[in-house]
């Protein structure tokens, strides 16, 4: 059979794994071609067939291009009627509307939105998280009930509600839905391993991963720094004020000025022809590699007396798990070192697989010393840092597919990543 079309997308997307069940248990055969995010979703071509540059995106052999998670499914189930992923009649076809829309409207937007609060992607309400929680809990209450008598949320076969359903809910226990909370749950986690568990949906979704307490919010610590003690002051002459007939007991009421903010001493640093934010740009509007790529640009111009390059890697890699959380950790570093983006661009992903990765990728910063750049971070001692010579190639090897988004280590090939500009 040929493949009925493309799809755009990256593995960890929850509308990922609702479009490759529907085609798994309609039988089509789907091409995942190679798909870099924020990068391919911004050429030329990728825009000329899908102008927002959202993923998931389907171009399908027959010339018909189509976005958003929930109408690619419901495109590809109806070219696989014997399915029977809409139901059989049209008030089954109405129900599966319904629990789809149910489960990303009541049950998946809630807990993105606690996820992005959480990961200071948006600003943090503790309210907020509560009310969004408490929606969600709410919701997969109702759904509990509707389960306690029923196989499946449609009918008496898996549909594309229960698909959407489970895709859901596959994400939500890992993050939101936690042990104390799933006890309320038994029939929504049954179904859950049911769909999950079916033989051609099983390469789908591995593994479901369950977190035993709901993600919180850990405010960013910040590290007090010794004060330098500061030089005695020499001993001024006390100077005789005139009096005035009425202010002998009086204060004069002056007030001590401010302190001038201390300079960044980076900014004390001899002027570079190089400029961050020129480099900044190139590397957004270019292509990383090729002729007139963003490389090409940075090796015209970079100045390796004013600036260097890092390499940065996570000193507790055991403790990742699933791949975009790793990636989204990434992200939450980065939010921490907005005080050094004048100083500073980075290219740092995740690579390998769930529960076997590792964080590694370059950061280019102003002077020589990496850590008056770093130290903005909270956490920035959770990584280290190893200064790169371009002129190895080893060392350039690795500079070149961290921007590229290719690299690849000690076999584990990068899978996400996030960029600091």
């Amino acid at each position: 059979m040929a493949p009925i079309g493309k799809l755009y997308s990256v593995p960890q997307m929850r509308q990922t794994a609702v479009i490759k069940s529907v085609a798994a248990l309609g039988g089509l055969e789907l091409e995942i071609p190679a798909y870099a995010h924020f990068e391919d979703n911004k050429k030329p071509e990728f825009l000329s067939k899908f102008p927002h540059g959202k993923i998931p995106a389907f171009e399908g052999a027959n010339g018909f291009n189509l976005t958003e998670g929930a109408a690619i499914a419901r495109y590809l189930a109806n070219l696989a009627p014997n399915a029977n992923l809409l139901g059989t009649t049209p008030e089954d076809a109405a129900l599966v509307d319904q629990w789809v829309h149910f489960a990303e409207s009541e049950i998946s937007i809630m807990n993105e939105l606690i996820f992005q609060m959480v990961n200071s992607y948006i600003a943090y309400n503790k309210a907020h998280h509560t009310t969004f929680a408490e929606r969600q809990l709410r919701s997969l209450l109702t759904l509990e009930s509707h389960l306690s008598t029923r196989t499946f949320v449609v009918g008496e076969r898996i549909t594309l509600a229960d698909i959407t359903i489970a895709s859901t809910l596959s994400r939500a226990v890992s993050l939101t839905v936690d042990a104390q909370t799933r006890t309320k749950l038994p029939n929504t986690i049954r179904h859950l391993e049911t769909v999950v568990n079916q033989p051609s949906l099983k390469d789908v979704y591995g593994e479901i991963q369950y977190v035993e307490k709901a993600v919180q919010f850990i405010p960013p610590k910040k590290e007090a720094k010794p004060a330098e003690p500061k030089p005695a002051a020499a001993p001024k002459e006390k100077k005789e004020k005139p009096k005035k007939e009425d202010d002998d007991d009086e204060d004069d009421g002056n007030l001590v000025p401010e302190e001038p903010k201390a300079k960044n001493p980076l900014d004390s640093l001899p002027k570079s022809t190089f400029n961050l934010e020129d480099w900044k740009r190139a590397y957004s509007n270019k292509e990383t590699r090729g002729a007139d790529g963003a490389l090409e640009w940075f090796y015209a111009n970079f100045d390796a007396e004013g600036f260097s390059i890092h390499r940065v890697d996570f000193k507790y890699n055991s403790e990742l798990t699933l791949t975009f959380m790793s990636s989204n950790q990434i992200g939450g570093f980065f939010n921490r070192l907005e005080e050094s983006r004048k100083y500073l661009f980075g290219s740092v992903g995740v690579l390998g697989e769930p529960n076997d990765s590792i964080i590694t990728g370059v950061l280019i910063l102003r002077g020589q010393e990496v850590k008056g750049v770093v130290d903005a971070a909270p956490d920035w001692e959770s990584y280290e840092y190893t200064k790169l010579d371009l002129g190895k190639d080893a060392d350039k090897a690795f500079f070149e597919g961290a921007l590229a988004w290719d690299l690849v280590v000690d076999g584990k090939s990068w899978k996400d990543g996030k960029n600091f500009k």
